[in-house]
């Protein structure tokens, strides 16, 4: 294209949803995380391939419970995430201890927040192994 081209639609979102994350698949599992402090991962194969300007599907299931979703990476079993409140708590997990569950569900405790702290990050830790 051009360097006047406005490019093409990649998706289609509704009035009050928003892209939060972005990944190039080459892992099996996807984490996903709300801002109430819960998440899960599922598998990458339960997500269908989709167009240009498809409208996705659910990734994980937004309530009063859960929040909205802040954050979704792609993760081994083997791989630990930082998760990161509004109050500048940092909590560092191993992945392997988070459930695997299906994809249109709400999923477990992530990390306990009090009062009015939300979870506002997560991201995984890569280790950088000395020779």
């Amino acid at each position: 294209m051009g360097r006047t081209a406005h490019g093409v639609r990649g998706m289609r979102l509704k009035d009050d949803h928003k892209v939060i994350a972005l990944s190039i698949v080459n892992e099996d599992l996807l984490l996903t995380a709300t801002e109430n402090g819960y998440g899960k991962r599922t598998s990458i194969k339960e997500f269908s391939t989709q167009r240009r300007g498809g409208q996705g599907v659910i990734a994980i299931k937004t309530s009063d419970r859960n929040g909205l979703t802040i954050g979704a990476i792609q993760v081994s079993d083997d791989d630990e995430i930082m998760l990161i409140s509004s109050n500048g708590v940092l909590i560092r997990t191993p992945v392997d201890g988070i459930s695997i569950v299906g994809r249109n569900t709400q999923g477990v405790t992530l990390i306990k927040l009090v009062d009015e702290q939300k979870l506002v990050g997560l991201a995984k830790i890569i280790s950088i192994d000395e020779e």
